[in-house]
């Protein structure tokens, strides 16, 4: 059948338009890899060994006023992949955060100040729970949903999100670098609206990889934009030997001869902020 050389030139720009639509509704739907996918490859690309020994410094900076930060060091042992030790001993104070699979402590200068972890002790687990199957419900705990999964920018890079519909930061979520498949955002977000609490935007930067494994050179905790606490990495030991009890949380209250109070369920998160600024300021007064 003969067609007219405009009507023909119409036929191909219309069904060129419509192919460069529909090709436009498959990436943008169907090439956003499912987030189930996306924590697989994450933990992939993260690498695997038995435990892991950090140096760190902790800074803890007060908006409060201008003086200097407070710095400590710290540090972890991860005995892959539900065993989680901190350490801060100093000249003035002893602090001790152990977690031991579904059990958590903390002490300070020898006295239990709580058995649940706040917001500010999450930041690890990303590292952690090092397998597709444990982060996925980790992070389902903490209120994001891996079904959901979109495209986004930081800093002039192109992430993949976990939880959200980008920009949305309504509801928890984890951002990953769309090349490396490294960790790069978590922000947590309160799950009850009324708690009080703000939202937590954690930063994980300079990535380096040591051994098999690659861990973040630098953590920053940020609320309500303004940097509060930042960790920078000093030292990183693959697959380190550790005592027999030094995650045995029943074994430590036994030598620290604890009675245990009553203790709410789960302590304030951004709260704990808060008062370890003011504990610390007491110290160094």
């Amino acid at each position: 059948m003969y067609y007219p050389a405009g009507l023909k030139k119409y036929f191909i720009g219309f069904f060129s338009g419509l192919l460069a639509f529909f090709c436009m509704g498959a990436y943008a739907n169907g090439y956003v890899l499912h987030g189930s996918h996306l924590l697989g490859l994450m933990s992939k690309k993260m690498g695997k060994s038995k435990g892991l020994l950090i140096s760190q410094k902790l800074i803890i900076y007060d908006s409060a006023d201008d003086k200097k930060p407070l710095e400590f060091y710290e540090t972890l042992s991860y005995l892959f992949p539900e065993n989680f030790r901190s350490d801060i001993v100093s000249e003035n104070t002893q602090r001790y955060h152990i977690l031991s699979k579904n059990l958590s402590i903390t002490l300070n200068d020898g006295q239990i100040t709580s058995e649940a972890e706040t917001e500010l002790d999450y930041y690890k687990d990303i590292i952690l729970y090092n397998s597709r199957e444990l982060l996925e419900n980790r992070l389902a705990e903490l209120g994001i949903d891996s079904s959901v999964s979109s495209l986004g920018r930081l800093d002039g890079k192109v992430v993949y999100i976990i939880g959200s519909e980008y920009p949305d930061i309504t509801v928890s979520q984890l951002w990953i670098d769309k090349e490396t498949f490294i960790p790069v955002r978590w922000i947590l977000v309160p799950r009850e609206i009324d708690s009080g609490d703000e939202l937590l935007d954690l930063r994980y930067l300079f990535w380096k990889k040591t051994g098999q494994v690659w861990y973040p050179g630098q953590i920053e905790f940020y609320q309500n934009g303004f940097l509060f606490r930042k960790i920078i990495t000093e030292k990183i030991e693959p697959d380190p030997v550790f005592s027999k009890n030094k995650f045995n949380i029943n074994r430590i209250k036994t030598v620290y001869n604890i009675d245990v109070p009553d203790l709410p369920e789960k302590s304030g998160g951004l709260d704990e902020v808060q008062r370890a600024i003011e504990k610390f300021k007491k110290i160094y007064e």
